[in-house]
């Protein structure tokens, strides 16, 4: 398993900057080209076998969707929506080591419908007022971030709308301690140590 944690604030590089990490995009119009990201402590791309159940979890296509990327460390699963035909990918992320990878692998790529901001996935939620089809969430397994964030989600989804959330234990068990819960688990599936599950909203939540 080669995924999960992904950059927290102050984390540093741990090799020199020419030393990259590479990664393949698996599916769409980049299928087999290959992203590069720096070797920051915590910093792991999404494993292929989780983004392959993932994206047919999806049905392969995100044509037209919109989707949000929150802790997009590497760029694999953004830059993997925007392969595969997503209108636009915001993608949220606090390193800026981090996001000057991410705007490398943009450049290269040509993907305008790519758009990088660097804060916290909170601080942006907490401003935010645009809705998306398809949200990637993974926080560090470390940070307690997942009941939080998911409760902020909720009205950044649109109604047909799904979570796609990696955690360090049973997703079940996270969604059962948020008061006034409206998700529900629809797909989930484990590797190694990652739980990673498809969350929806159950009618009137948002």
């Amino acid at each position: 398993m080669t995924h999960h944690f992904k950059p927290s604030h102050g984390c540093k590089p741990m090799r020199k900057s020419n030393e990259a990490n590479r990664l393949r995009i698996i599916g769409g119009e980049w299928r087999s080209r290959v992203i590069e990201f720096p070797d920051i402590e915590g910093l792991r791309p999404t494993a292929n076998r989780v983004r392959e159940t993932l994206f047919n979890w999806l049905g392969q296509t995100l044509h037209g969707k919109r989707c949000l990327d929150l802790f997009a460390g590497s760029g694999a699963l953004g830059f993997e929506a925007a392969s595969r035909g997503a209108y636009e990918v915001v993608m949220v992320e606090n390193s800026r080591v981090a996001i000057q990878a991410l705007k490398k692998n943009q450049e290269k790529l040509i993907a305008p419908q790519c758009r990088l901001i660097m804060q916290g996935a909170s601080e942006f939620l907490a401003g935010n007022r645009q809705k998306f089809d398809v949200i990637f969430l993974d926080p560090p397994f470390d940070s307690g971030l997942m009941a939080t964030l998911l409760t902020q989600l909720k009205t950044h989804l649109t109604a047909p709308g799904v979570a796609y959330v990696e955690w360090g234990e049973a997703i079940e068990r996270v969604i059962s301690t948020i008061p006034q819960n409206d998700w529900q688990l629809a797909k989930q599936g484990k590797a190694g140590a990652v739980h990673f599950g498809l969350l929806s909203l159950g009618k009137g939540a948002t």
